[in-house]
């Protein structure tokens, strides 16, 4: 399986970058990124391992997640074209009612 991420999840990688150079350090905020991107390719192998994300399931598709840290990583899965897209980075120290803004 293939990794793509959405633009909107990239912005997101960008605000968590710096929100942790701003509140610590350029290597903290380096490090905490790489490991979110490094995180979901573990799906490669088994992408049904995250759980079902519930905030979404009104949706037509099926959204799961991954946690790392603080930061649920949201995606989904295109069986038919053989990749995982991960549509957002939602930090959980949130209203998780803000889920629902992703596409």
């Amino acid at each position: 399986m293939e990794i793509i991420w959405s633009e909107f999840a990239e912005k997101q990688l960008d605000d968590i970058f710096e929100y942790h150079e701003e509140n610590a350090t350029t290597r903290v905020a380096k490090k905490m990124v790489r490991n979110l991107i490094n995180e979901p390719e573990r799906l490669r192998k088994d992408p049904s391992i995250g759980q079902k994300e519930e905030l979404l399931s009104e949706r037509k598709i099926l959204y799961r997640y991954l946690i790392f840290k603080h930061y649920k990583i949201i995606y989904s899965v295109d069986e038919e074209y053989g990749f995982v897209k991960i549509t957002d980075v939602f930090n959980t120290f949130q209203n998780p009612t803000r889920i629902e803004r992703i596409d």
